[in-house]
């Protein structure tokens, strides 16, 4: 395959690196604002981004805390979690409703952008399920990937990854830094 270019395998595999990124953080630790900041430089610097921002749903009645995802190209929110009332047990997700966010974001991948946001490689994804097809998909296309990865997962990502991925803390720095170097101004804007 590299036999047709000029350039040496591991230089691909750099490349690669550099554009498939996960932020590790401690389990129920989610980096909430870091991803936030994402989203908001790379609007201020008019960059095509696709993908999801998670938010938590709390409710007061039910003591606890779900997520909501707000796909990036359409704003819509979609909650994710299924509310089966008092005394259920089991996992709540909503399997139908992660679908339907997953084909959103997959459209979004056809306006070409910059950026792929996913909130978490969670269990559903550590089991090779989810949103796993979206980052396949952008890297096919050459979009840079960023995902949130709880420690507990993170062994999983590195099995899906086979190596090629670069591992950030949710230091929100370190991340600015790495778009910076990443998704530089487009050259049209810089003139």
């Amino acid at each position: 395959m590299f036999a047709l270019h000029s350039v040496p395998p591991h230089s691909a595999s750099m490349q690669l690196q550099q554009t498939l990124v996960a932020i590790v953080y401690p389990n129920e630790a989610y980096p909430q604002s870091t991803f936030e900041r994402i989203v908001a430089d790379c609007r201020a610097r008019e960059l095509r981004i696709a993908g999801v921002l998670q938010h938590p749903v709390c409710s007061d009645a039910a003591g606890h805390c779900d997520v909501a995802l707000e796909e990036l190209t359409t704003g819509k929110w979609t909650n994710l979690f299924e509310d089966r009332g008092t005394g259920a047990g089991g996992c709540r997700l909503d399997v139908s409703a992660l679908a339907a966010v997953n084909g959103q974001v997959a459209r979004s991948l056809d306006d070409d952008p910059e950026l792929l946001v996913l909130n978490k490689f969670g269990k559903v994804e550590a089991e090779g399920r989810g949103l796993l097809d979206l980052i396949a998909i952008a890297v096919d296309r050459g979009i840079s990937v960023v995902i949130g990865v709880p420690a507990r997962n993170l062994e999983a990502w590195r099995k899906f990854a086979g190596g090629m991925s670069v591992e950030l803390s949710s230091d929100p720095s370190e991340v600015a830094d790495w778009l910076k170097r990443t998704l530089p101004l487009r050259r049209s804007r810089m003139s």
